[in-house]
């Protein structure tokens, strides 16, 4: 579980880092922490992915992951994600989420680049 949690706070402090680079304006280092932190978050969403048991954990970390996966502009990762969550016994706000916000974020970015 340490794992988890240190990676997980590894990949807020890179979000915390986008933040700044936004609030910069600097675009490139943006999408650097951006990836990077999608990258740190995915991880231990994959390590917890079959473990059902372990709600609420497990639905937050796919739904935290799916979030930067949309701000990385990676749309089918961010499905692949939500889908692995909703596969489990995320408790029903979390599930909530993951449908309305996240799959409607999803839609409405393909619609927009045209897929």
């Amino acid at each position: 579980m340490q794992d988890l949690e240190t990676l997980h706070r590894e990949a807020m402090e890179l979000v915390d880092h986008a933040a700044l680079a936004h609030q910069r304006g600097d675009a490139e280092a943006i999408l650097e922490f951006s990836r990077a932190a999608f990258a740190k978050e995915q991880a231990p969403a994959d390590l917890v992915a079959n473990q059902i048991d372990l709600e609420p954990t497990r639905s937050v970390l796919h739904r935290s992951a799916a979030v930067l996966a949309l701000e990385c502009s990676e749309l089918r990762e961010a499905e692949r994600l939500i889908g692995r969550a909703l596969a489990g016994n995320p408790p029903n706000d979390i599930a909530d989420e993951l449908r309305d916000l996240l799959l409607e974020e999803i839609y409405s970015q393909r619609q927009a680049i045209g897929r």
